[in-house]
């Protein structure tokens, strides 16, 4: 883990064996799923609380495959496996963002990959709330990441380190590894639904169950020029 910047004002959070026992289990889950993808050489991240190590019972299993690929491939290999896919979704935050397809694979839990090129900001999006590869998780290993409440959360023995990171944005990215404008981007996120509310996303079309996500993406790029502009913008 990367040394933590002196400047911050901790809390220190110990965990009890019932969190324990709640990471381990939601890491196992996550481990069944990327090692599915990984037999056919799909390479995965969970990110968030997950990654992170400060998990609740509500908390989501987040698998991501960082790149474009066949969705093809994806379904085939979770049918394989005998993961059910209870619904398909093709999401985009925001006019500018990448669509992304969604298999949602039981409650709370779901993969996901682009169905375009991201930006660079949206690809740290991952690592601004934490993420790990299934090697990390393999060799247990709990990364750095900030939470929806804006706290960065550093993983210790014991549990977490968390600190706010409002006014330290340019310390957090070097931190993380990401560009400052990614930390900005996420900080401006946070603070406006916390003001606000919950915003919710800018389009969200789910799939019959004869529709691949390659067609209706077709479809959508010949009926919208915005997303026919956001294809080719990368």
């Amino acid at each position: 883990m990367k040394r933590k910047p002196s400047c911050f004002e901790y809390k220190e959070i110990v965990y009890d064996a019932e969190h324990w026992d709640l990471l381990k289990e939601f890491r196992h889950k996550s481990m069944y799923m990327m090692e599915v993808l990984e037999k056919v050489n799909l390479e995965s991240i969970v990110h968030g609380s997950i990654a992170r190590g400060d998990v609740n019972k509500k908390s989501d299993i987040d698998v991501f495959i960082p790149r474009e690929v066949s969705s093809f491939v994806v379904e085939s290999a979770l049918e394989k496996a005998s993961i059910s896919m209870t619904r398909r979704l093709i999401v985009q935050a925001t006019p500018t963002y990448a669509m992304k397809a969604y298999i949602e694979t039981g409650e709370n839990s779901s993969v996901s990959f682009p169905l375009m090129k991201m930006r660079k900001v949206e690809r740290e999006f991952y690592k601004f709330g934490g993420e790990t590869t299934l090697e990390d998780l393999r060799k247990n290993v709990r990364v750095f990441g900030v939470d929806k409440r804006l706290m960065l959360i550093e993983p210790t023995e014991r549990g977490h380190r968390e600190s706010a990171i409002v006014g330290h944005e340019e310390e957090v990215a070097k931190l993380l590894g990401i560009s400052v404008e990614t930390v900005l981007d996420r900080v401006h996120a946070l603070l406006r639904r916390d003001k606000i509310g919950r915003t919710g996303v800018f389009m969200e079309k789910e799939l019959s169950n004869d529709e691949t996500f390659e067609l209706v993406l077709k479809r959508l790029a010949e009926q919208n020029p915005a997303v026919r502009r956001r294809l080719s913008a990368i």
